[in-house]
C-alpha cells in the first residue's frame, strides 16, 4: 500500500461492520494509514485523505460500507434537517444526471417519523442541485447510482456520502444463484471469524462444514495478498471529485502472491456444495490448488485427509439446516469426541447462536467472542484440543 498524498485534505469517514468485529476493523484501518480511529457499536469512525478512503474500500475485509462525512448540524424538527441538507454543497460530488437514494438511521431521535426525515434530506439535496445545476436527480431505491446516508442522534444530524456502492461483502465472485442459495455466510463475516480466531497463513486451516467455501476463499485470498475489492467497482468512482489517477495508483500498488502455499482444506457432506466451492474459488481469481475441497463427513474427517501432519486450526460455521449431518446432542457429542481424539493440539473455532453448543460438544470453551450474523446474536466459541501426553 502506498502512503497518502500530501496535498489531499483530511476527510472524516465512518466504516460500518457486523457488530462484534469493530476491533478487527480498527486494526485494518490502522494498516491502511487511517488516523483518529474510534470504534463504536456497529462500526469505526476514522480520518484520512482521499487515498486512505480508496484503500479502505479496496483492502478492508471486514467493513460492510465506507461513508464519507460531508456535513453535520443541530436540529429540533424536520425543517432543521432540510436546512442542513440544503446548505450542503452536493454539487461538488453528485451529478444530477445520476439516480439517488437516501437512507436515514437514528438513535434516540425525538422525531416521530424517520420516513419524513428521509424525505426532508432528499428534498434538501434535490433543491440544492436544481438551484446549482439547473436540474435534479431522479430517485431510485433499488439500484441507485449514488447514495446519501443520514444519521440522527438526539440533537445532531450527520450527512454522509456512500463511497462503497454495493455492500463491501459483495466481493464480485459470488453468482446470483449462489447468493440465493442456502444463506451463505457473508464474506466480511467470514473474514471477521478468521481475525477473531487469530488465524494467519502460517497455520493449516480446515473448515469441515465449508458450504459454498466462503471461509476458505477468504483465507486463500489473505494468503495470496489479493484485496477483497480487487474484482469490483465502488461508489466513489461515480462521484464528481473522483481522482482516477490516484485510484489507479492504489490498485497498482497491489502485488498478489499467486505462489503462496498454505494448507487450506474445506469439506462438506453435500457434493453440490463442494462443486459450488470449487467454482467460487476459480471466480475469486485463485488457482484450483489454493484450497483443497472434498466431500467428507465432519465426524470422520481427520487432519491426514487434509494433508496435515502437525497441528492447525478449524474455523467453521455449522449449517443448522438441510445439510446438517449432526442431529441433536448425540451427534454433537460424537463430533466433540472425534475432535478430542483426532485433533490433539489444534485450536477449533465454531460460530453458533446456541449458547449450549459447548456442552453439546462436551468441550469447555477457552474463549467466546460475541458477533452478529445479520440480526442473529452469535458467539464464536474457541476450543483448545490438548495434546496427548
Amino acid at each position: 500500500m502506498t502512503s497518502s498524498t500530501a496535498h489531499s485534505p483530511e476527510l472524516s469517514f465512518f466504516a460500518i461492520c457486523p457488530r462484534g468485529l469493530e476491533a478487527a476493523l480498527a486494526g485494518e484501518l490502522t494498516a491502511v494509514g487511517a488516523s483518529a480511529i474510534n470504534p463504536v457499536a456497529g462500526g469505526v469512525s476514522f480520518n484520512g485523505d482521499t487515498a486512505v478512503g480508496y484503500r479502505t474500500n479496496l483492502h478492508s475485509r471486514i467493513a460492510s460500507r465506507v461513508l464519507r462525512q460531508v456535513n453535520q448540524g443541530r436540529y429540533r424538527d424536520d425543517d432543521d434537517i432540510y436546512k442542513v441538507s440544503a446548505r450542503t454543497p452536493w454539487e461538488q460530488w453528485l451529478s444530477p444526471e445520476l439516480t439517488l437514494r437516501v437512507d436515514v438511521n437514528a438513535t434516540r431521535s425525538p422525531l416521530r417519523s424517520l420516513n419524513f426525515a428521509t424525505l426532508r434530506v432528499k428534498d434538501g439535496i434535490v433543491d440544492r442541485l436544481r438551484q446549482q445545476c439547473g436540474e435534479r436527480p431522479n430517485i431510485n431505491t433499488e439500484a441507485p447510482d449514488s447514495r446519501v446516508f443520514a444519521y440522527l442522534d438526539e440533537r445532531n444530524v450527520t450527512l454522509y456520502l456512500d463511497w462503497s456502492g454495493p455492500s463491501l461483502f459483495k466481493r464480485g465472485w459470488r453468482t446470483e444463484s449462489d447468493a440465493k442459495g442456502a444463506a451463505p455466510l457473508k464474506e466480511n463475516l467470514a473474514a471477521g471469524l478468521l481475525a477473531l480466531a487469530g488465524w494467519t497463513p502460517e497455520h493449516p486451516l480446515i473448515d469441515p462444514f465449508c458450504g459454498s467455501g466462503t471461509i476458505m476463499i477468504e483465507a486463500a485470498q489473505i494468503a495470496a495478498a489479493i484485496p477483497p475489492g480487487w474484482q469490483r467497482s465502488f461508489g466513489f468512482e461515480r462521484l464528481l471529485d473522483f481522482d482516477a489517477a490516484l485510484w489507479h495508483a492504489q490498485r497498482a500498488a497491489v502485488k498478489p502472491n499467486q505462489t503462496a502455499r498454505v494448507k487450506l482444506f474445506g469439506s462438506d457432506i453435500d457434493e453440490t456444495a463442494i462443486e459450488q466451492s470449487r467454482n467460487n474459488l476459480q471466480r475469486a481469481g485463485l488457482p484450483s490448488n489454493a484450497v483443497k475441497f472434498a466431500v467428507h463427513s465432519a465426524g470422520k474427517l481427520k487432519p491426514a485427509n487434509a494433508g496435515v501432519t502437525g497441528t492447525g486450526m478449524i474455523v467453521t460455521n455449522p449449517p443448522f439446516g438441510q445439510r446438517i449431518e449432526l442431529q441433536g446432542a448425540a451427534g454433537f457429542s460424537a463430533l466433540g469426541q472425534h475432535w478430542k481424539s483426532e485433533y490433539a493440539g489444534w485450536r477449533i473455532h465454531v460460530l453458533s447462536s446456541d449458547r449450549t453448543l459447548p456442552a453439546q460438544l462436551g468441550l469447555k470453551e477457552r474463549r467466546k467472542s460475541p458477533v452478529f450474523n445479520g440480526a442473529l446474536d452469535c458467539r464464536l466459541f474457541g476450543f483448545e484440543m490438548f495434546a496427548r501426553a
